[in-house]
């Protein structure tokens, strides 16, 4: 079981009696979880609700009412008891009465008293999980469904502007939308949680706990330990191949940034800007393929789109971000006078290969299976038991070869059951916070479809945006940046997708796909973009710098964020795919226009830039996001004469220096 030691400073206080109930319904979750996805698939009004009954009582026992580092007491026990029971009859109710559900007309007043307990209590397990911001969006869009004449609160429809007004809707009819059908709580969102998320949540939880984070780091580390700015590149590499497992880019930050931000200070980098490159490197582990957190499923069930071509076609949008910020760490070494590691100071590739090969084989499995056609549920069953195979061989080798006796085979034995418990309790721990984002994401859709918001909210886009595509982008960008204040990255794109996906397809003629992956993209904008910029901020606890600093350095390293989903929009081939001359030549100036950009940004790629080359890149880089052939290689022309003065100017320099 996860000991007091691993716990979150608000369970350890926790009796005893409790953490144990954590950890046995956590483990049975988890088995539950993967009975369906490798042994027996359940229906959907099965798995779902079973999952949600499962989290809620998970979510009350783990976050007591009145807030972290406070006991319960006698009060708080009973309102939590209470909770809990409801969450088992919330979880219970639809599986139970399935058949009678399917069959009637019109919902019985049990049934409706449910739903409307099942509402109340996912938003307040979302305000314990999650926080305030998801349970305020959820109760906000139930008002709405109430507001108009026919609904429970006709006086709201006079505060609505015209376009938003509607008929309204009955408790009863509300309840039976959100919790009676697939279109509310028990939707799409806690479908891809109660499946795809749950069992790559799960598999992280077995990667962290055999030992795989270390294993990637130390192979950052030993890659890149001797360049310049070392430790920073060696984030930017672990933090992609972590990022994309972890489903979060906080959990990221701090799980290898306890190792990276401390030798970036060492090395010379200031606290803030190693915070700064660690968030930035952090948040886009999101977008990193395979898992990209948990947005390949969700963009999959969205868009109809098979998930290993939405894999397929991430992969190079990544390689740009991670590529940008690998270049601005490179810049900041060079500019400030870095040199590499000491090479005593840092792993060797082929003693980390030998000691930790085997958490290749999960990677190669999870791939081989997608790319074999297999569904995501099953890839993760799967790699889940190439992990425990992997391990296990690992641990049999290391067994036979170091003097075999019956005491070292029962403590192997009894430390491989207590690393697959502590991964089945810790993954239904990681779901806990994504599960609850997601059945109030559920409201927000259900809601969303019952009053056809979506079409009046990209309306309003349109009218604001007069048209132009640009500024429609902008306004989606704020957009995520509000949402993002108060929600997690997985419930910010559900709710910006809903709202302003048909107006960016429909309206705009922007592709589904690329709609989708752009919201999803600047979703993440919250981890990095002052003044909320939840990454940074753990980024500068760790680093003992200021928030904001930080904040403000991890938004300049994640530049990529905002302008490669620019770069979809208007150069849709290195997405949608077309002629291989013109996607060929559409990487190529993407490649360039974020070089360049980086340059200006930095004012420095070989040598120092005067502030005139400074500002001639910037109208250079705006041509080649141009939609004009012609515009294009007029910006190509124009950048390359800059870099190549600059490249002739390091020259220089460096001639003066040796003479």
């Amino acid at each position: 079981m996860v000991t007091d030691t691993e716990l979150p400073s608000n369970e350890a206080q926790q009796p005893w009696i409790v953490l144990r109930a954590i950890a046995v319904i956590g483990i049975a979750l988890s088995l539950f979880q993967l009975y369906a996805a490798g042994v027996q698939p359940l229906g959907l009004f099965f798995q779902r609700p079973i999952h949600l009954g499962f989290i809620l009582v998970l979510c009350f026992l783990i976050y007591p009412v009145f807030g972290p580092n406070k006991r319960r007491g006698v009060f708080g026990w009973l309102i939590d008891g209470a909770l809990i029971i409801c969450g088992i009859l919330a979880g219970a109710w639809v599986p139970m009465n399935i058949d009678i559900i399917a069959n009637q007309i019109f919902p019985r007043n049990i049934d409706v008293f449910m739903g409307v307990l099942t509402i109340l209590v996912v938003l307040e397990g979302a305000r314990r999980a999650v926080g305030l911001g998801m349970t305020l969006i959820g109760a906000f869009f139930i008002a709405y469904a109430f507001a108009g004449g026919r609904g429970e609160l006709p006086f709201l429809a006079d505060w609505m502007p015209g376009i938003m007004n509607h008929r309204g809707y009955t408790l009863e009819r509300v309840a039976s939308q959100m919790t009676l059908g697939a279109e509310g709580i028990f939707g799409i969102p806690l479908g891809v949680a109660a499946t795809f998320v749950f069992i790559f949540v799960l598999f992280g939880a077995f990667l962290e706990a055999t030992g795989a984070g270390k294993f990637f780091i130390d192979l950052a580390y030993a890659a890149t330990g001797r360049q310049r700015g070392g430790p920073a590149k060696a984030a930017v590499i672990a933090s992609a191949g972590m990022g994309s497992i972890s489903g979060s880019a906080i959990a990221n930050v701090v799980t290898t940034g306890a190792f990276t931000i401390p030798l970036m200070k060492k090395l010379g980098y200031r606290p803030a800007q190693a915070g700064g490159i660690e968030a930035a490197a952090s948040t886009g582990g999101q977008i990193m393929p395979p898992l990209m957190g948990a947005g390949a499923f969700l963009m999959s069930e969205f868009t109809r789109v098979p998930y290993v071509q939405i894999v397929l076609v991430s992969i190079f949008p990544a390689v740009l971000y991670f590529g940008t910020v690998y270049l601005l760490v490179h810049i900041a070494a060079v500019k400030q006078g870095m040199k590499g590691l000491e090479i005593k100071d840092l792993p060797n590739v082929r003693d980390v290969l030998a000691e930790g090969w085997h958490f290749l084989l999960p990677l190669v499995a999870l791939i081989v299976l997608l790319v074999a056609g297999y569904s995501p549920m099953r890839v993760g069953f799967y790699a889940i038991l190439s992990i425990l195979a992997a391990a296990s061989a690992r641990a049999l080798w290391r067994f036979a070869t170091t003097g075999p006796t019956a005491d070292k085979f029962a403590a192997m034995c009894k430390s491989g059951i207590k690393i697959v418990l502590n991964s089945l309790e810790l993954g239904a721990r990681n779901a806990v916070a994504v599960s609850m984002a997601c059945a109030v994401a559920g409201i927000v859709v259900g809601v969303v479809g019952l009053t056809g918001l979506g079409l009046k909210f990209s309306a309003m886009m349109i009218a604001f945006s007069g048209g132009n595509i640009v500024l429609a982008l902008i306004l989606v960008l704020l957009a995520s940046l509000i949402l993002g204040m108060g929600l997690p990255v997985t419930a910010a794109y559900i709710v910006l997708i809903i709202l302003v996906g048909p107006a960016l397809t429909e309206q705009f003629g922007v592709p589904v796909l690329i709609a989708h992956l752009v919201v999803f993209w600047y979703s993440q904008d919250s981890n990095v973009t002052p003044p909320v910029a939840l990454a940074g901020f753990a980024g500068a606890a760790i680093a003992g710098s200021k928030p904001m600093e930080t904040s403000f350095q991890a938004w300049k390293y994640a530049k990529g964020l905002y302008l490669i989903p620019l770069f979809m929009v208007f150069n849709e081939e290195i997405i949608m795919g077309g002629p291989i001359p013109i996607v060929l030549w559409s990487g190529a100036i993407a490649i360039l226009g974020l070089v360049a950009f980086a340059a200006a940004l930095e004012g420095f790629l070989w040598a120092p830039m005067p502030i005139w080359m400074r500002v001639l890149l910037v109208p250079g880089v705006i041509c080649l996001f141009w939609p004009d052939f012609t515009v294009e290689v007029v910006g190509t022309v124009l950048i390359g004469v800059l870099l190549t003065l600059n490249w002739l100017q390091s020259r220089d320099q460096s001639k003066l220096q040796q003479s």
